[in-house]
């Protein structure tokens, strides 16, 4: 099924489709993924002066909400997964960045461990990007991604507190 719809005509008319394109950085014409991740860093921003029960109930919600964005932009798109659809790596960057230590060395960290993640999909990411379709399949790969890039970063952040330079 195709439509004859793109992102650019409808990412200001839609506000389902503004924020399942990241507020219109998955319009990039290349590289709409780290677009979208560096767009999500901004918003990470905001978010990080939260108490972390408070940044998990965003997360949880903006996942949740995620699930139903993805999918009704690529139906209404008629592509599974269209690239200008970046909702998935806000929220997959969000996770990385979950008690991340302060500093800017910090989230440039979790901004290329994601986007490693996110680009390489190593098992069972790959698998799940090819097995898991509509919303959830959109969003679970990026979702995992996020959780691998959140374990290196802390493992690196634990390596780094026990060696005294």
């Amino acid at each position: 099924m195709t439509t004859s719809i793109t992102p650019r005509e409808t990412c200001w008319k839609n506000p389902v489709h503004f924020l399942a394109f990241g507020c219109g950085s998955g319009l990039a014409p290349k590289a709409p993924g780290t677009f979208g991740t560096i767009a999500a860093v901004f918003f990470y921003l905001l978010l990080q002066g939260l108490s972390l029960w408070a940044y998990l109930g965003v997360l949880v919600v903006a996942s949740v909400v995620g699930f139903w964005l993805c999918g009704r932009t690529a139906k209404d798109l008629g592509v599974h997964d269209h690239p200008a659809i970046v909702w998935d790596e806000f929220c997959g960057f969000w996770i990385t960045m979950i008690a991340a230590p302060a500093g800017w060395q910090w989230i440039l960290l979790g901004f290329a461990l994601f986007r490693l993640f996110d680009i390489w999909k190593p098992w069972p990411i790959s698998w799940l990007d090819k097995k898991v379709h509509g919303g959830v399949g959109i969003m679970v790969d990026d979702l995992v991604a996020g959780v691998f890039a959140f374990a290196c970063l802390h493992i690196t952040n634990l390596l780094f507190s026990m060696v005294k330079f």
